[in-house]
C-alpha cells in the first residue's frame, strides 16, 4: 500500500510520502541502539519530566493533532480531540507511577533475600494502526519508555502525518536522539526489521492477520509479542436491564470512531422478552446520529477510513442478508463523495452469517435474538474473538456471575467497554495475547529478572 494521506470525507489524494530508504532503516535502528544504555540508565524522575512535557505538547497542539487525525482517517473533530487529551493523561499516569509499577518485588523464599527485579529489554517496535492513530501509539508508548526502553513505530500507511506528528511530540518534548525513532516502511518490510538483532520485542495493535504474520516472523527469531488484534464484543441485554441506558450505551459504543473501533460493542444479544422494545429504542437513537464532515462539530459520524474497508463491510452486510438477516436501517455505502456507509441496523443474524462470524469493521449494530440468559451468553462465547464484552441488568450480582464467565480480555456490567490506563486492557483467543497499560502493561517489555542472596 502506498504511503499516503487520503481524504476520507471526499476521496481525494492530500500527500504522498516516500518509503525510508534501506540506510535511513539502519540509521534509526543504530540510533535506538545507541540510545539505550542512556535512556536505560536514567532515573526515573528524569523520563517522567519528560513524559510530562510530552503530555502538555499534546495538549498545547490539540487542535493541530486532532485535525490531522480528521483529514487522514476521519475521525470527527470532537472524538480526535478527546483522543488527544487520552494520550496525554496516559504519559501523565507513566510518569507518576511508572516507579512504583516497577519497584522491586521481595518473594520469601529459602534465601536470606530474594527479590525480583525489572529491568528494559532494550529496543521495542510498535505496528500501530490508523483507527486511533495517536492513542493506539501513546498507550503503548508511554510505558515502554517509562520502564526505560527505546521505542520504534511502523504506523499504518494511510496516516503518515500522524506518524511524523508524533515523532514531532517526542522530538519537541526533549526526548534524547533515538530515543523514539520513525520508521515509514510497508507492512512487507516489518519482517525485516523484527530479524534484525538490534530490535528485542515487537508490540502490535491491529488486524488478525497482521497479528499471525507478525507473530510468526518475532517466533522464527525467538522475540516476545504482545498483539492486540480484532474483535467482535457481546453487548447481552437481559430482561430486567434497564434498557433506555442500554440503548444509549450501545449506541454510543456501536458507532463510535465510524464504527471502527476493536472495543466497539459489535454483537447485540437480546433475550427474548425484550429485544423489540430494545431494537426499537436502538433504532430511534442511531437514527438521531449526525453522519457528515468529520470536521464539523455536530457530526457524530464521519466516513470509513479508506474505500476498501468500505467495499468489504458492505459485502459482509450483503452476504448476511441474502442469508437471512434482516436490513433495518441503511446496510449501503451512503451517496456522493467520500466513503461514507449508512447508518446501519442488520437484525436476524444467526451463526453462518458473515455478520455473526466476523469482524464487522463499520457503522454497522448487529442485532441476535437469544432465548434466554444462559442461551445469551452461548452466543456471546461462540465466537473466535474474545477482547471485551458487556452485560445489562438491573441485579448486579447476576450480572458480575455472567460477566466472569464471558470469555473476554474484559467484561462490564451495565458499562461501556472502553480501555483506561489504569486498567490492563487486551483480549484472549484470535484477539491476541498479552496486556496493555496498567501495571500489567508496563511489566510486559521487561526482564523480571529473580535475585536470590544466600
Amino acid at each position: 500500500m502506498a504511503i499516503a494521506t487520503i481524504n476520507p470525507y471526499d476521496g481525494n489524494h492530500v500527500k504522498s510520502f516516500s518509503a525510508s530508504t534501506a540506510r535511513e532503516i539502519n540509521a534509526v535502528l543504530a540510533g535506538a541502539a545507541q540510545a539505550v544504555p542512556d535512556w536505560s540508565g536514567m532515573e526515573f524522575a528524569g523520563r517522567a519530566a519528560l513524559m510530562r512535557r510530552a503530555a502538555a505538547v499534546l495538549r498545547s497542539g490539540s487542535g493541530h493533532w486532532a485535525r490531522l487525525m480528521t483529514l487522514e482517517m476521519g475521525k470527527t473533530a470532537r472524538e480526535a480531540r478527546a483522543e488527544i487529551e487520552k494520550c496525554a493523561a496516559a504519559c501523565e499516569f507513566y510518569a507518576a507511577h511508572a516507579r512504583d509499577f516497577l519497584a522491586d518485588t521481595r518473594i520469601e523464599s529459602d534465601a536470606g533475600l530474594s527479590y525480583v527485579s525489572f529491568f528494559p529489554l532494550g529496543t521495542i517496535l510498535g505496528v500501530m494502526p490508523w483507527n486511533f492513530p495517536f492513542w493506539q501509539v501513546f498507550r503503548f508508548a508511554a510505558p515502554a519508555l517509562m520502564a526505560g526502553n527505546t521505542v520504534l513505530l511502523k504506523h499504518a500507511s494511510n496516516v503518515p502525518q500522524c506518524a511524523l506528528a508524533i515523532e514531532t511530540i517526542f522530538r519537541e518534548s526533549g526526548f534524547p536522539d533515538g530515543v523514539f525513532g520513525l520508521l515509514l516502511i510497508s507492512g512487507s518490510d516489518v519482517g525485516k526489521v523484527i530479524a534484525d538483532p538490534r530490535v528485542h520485542a515487537v508490540s502490535v495493535t491491529g488486524s488478525e492477520e497482521a497479528g499471525r504474520s507478525i507473530a510468526t516472523a518475532a517466533g522464527s527469531a525467538l522475540k516476545k509479542t504482545v498483539l492486540e488484534l480484532g474483535g467482535s464484543d457481546a453487548f447481552i441485554v437481559l430482561e430486567d436491564a434497564d434498557l433506555e441506558a442500554a440503548a444509549a450505551t450501545g449506541v454510543a459504543s456501536r458507532y463510535i470512531n465510524g464504527g471502527q473501533s476493536c472495543i466497539a460493542a459489535k454483537r447485540f444479544i437480546l433475550v427474548d422478552p425484550v429485544a423489540r422494545d430494545f431494537i426499537e429504542l436502538f433504532r430511534r437513537k442511531a437514527g438521531a446520529l449526525r453522519q457528515g464532515d468529520p470536521a464539523a462539530e455536530d457530526t457524530d459520524v464521519g466516513p470509513m477510513a479508506r474505500a476498501d474497508l468500505r467495499d468489504h463491510l458492505h459485502r459482509q452486510v450483503r452476504e448476511s442478508i441474502e442469508r437471512g438477516a434482516v436490513a433495518l436501517m441503511g446496510c449501503a455505502p451512503a451517496a456522493g463523495p467520500g466513503f461514507f456507509y449508512d447508518i446501519s441496523l442488520l437484525d436476524r443474524v444467526t451463526a453462518g452469517m458473515p455478520a455473526y462470524d466476523e469482524e464487522i469493521f463499520g457503522p454497522v449494530a448487529v442485532m441476535i435474538h437469544a432465548r434466554d440468559e444462559e442461551d445469551a451468553l452461548r452466543i456471546a462465547n461462540d465466537s473466535r474473538y474474545g477482547l471485551g464484552g458487556s452485560i445489562w441488568t438491573r441485579d448486579i450480582p447476576r450480572g458480575e456471575r455472567l460477566a466472569r464467565r464471558l470469555q473476554s480480555g474484559s467484561a462490564f456490567v451495565n458499562g461501556l467497554v472502553k480501555s483506561d490506563a489504569r486498567l490492563p486492557f487486551g483480549g484472549i483467543k484470535a484477539s491476541g495475547y498479552g496486556r496493555e497499560l496498567s501495571v500489567l502493561g508496563i511489566r510486559e517489555f521487561v526482564n523480571a529478572k529473580t535475585v536470590w542472596i544466600s
